[in-house]
């Protein structure tokens, strides 16, 4: 077979650059962030959540107006609906892959979607960033992309980190959806 020495270059040089071909579509299609609206109970847009993946997990940033001061439970929820029709019921139950249980300082726990509480000060804005290390934004179990999406829910009152199923957080103020139903 005859091959020229520009065949040979150009081969050599398709070879050696398609691992990182690879890598580049398989970071254009999970690019690791996601972006969204936060919706109070009226509707109205009162923030933004940002999150990324990170090598230890999921950064979530959150900027968040017109919230109560004080603690409030901040999850991740198993439902990507925010409805304030129905003051985000819509979002379901917490974030729960595998067999954890909900709580920060219960045996067997936490689970995917449980987050500490978040403090608002006294002007109602919430900026807050956590690290949570039982989610990713990759494919996989504990995916937060999986067919029925997921949200961030912030509650009315603090999570007490024992309670079942969900931390007696009370009802739900403030939402996003962070991944859509498929």
């Amino acid at each position: 077979m005859f091959t020229s020495p520009r065949m040979t270059a150009l081969a050599l040089l398709a070879v050696s650059l398609s691992p990182l071909a690879a890598t580049g579509a398989l970071a254009e299609h999970h690019d690791g962030k996601v972006s969204a609206a936060v919706i109070d109970t009226s509707g109205a847009n009162v923030g933004q959540v940002d999150l990324e993946q990170t090598p230890a997990g999921v950064l979530i940033k959150a900027d968040v107006t017109g919230l109560t001061p004080g603690a409030h439970g901040f999850h991740i929820h198993e439902t990507g609906t925010c409805d304030p029709a129905d003051g985000f019921k819509s979002a379901g139950g917490h974030f729960a892959p595998g067999a954890n249980s909900h709580g920060l300082m219960v045996e067997g726990g936490p689970h995917g979607g449980d987050m500490p509480n978040q403090t608002v000060g006294a002007d109602g804005h919430l900026q807050t960033q956590v690290l949570n290390t039982g989610v990713t934004l990759m494919a996989g179990e504990t995916s937060i992309h999986d067919g029925d999406g997921s949200a961030l829910v912030i509650h009315e009152g603090a999570d007490d980190y024992t309670s079942q199923p969900s931390g007696a957080a009370g009802s739900r103020v403030a939402c996003a959806v962070l991944s859509a139903p498929k």
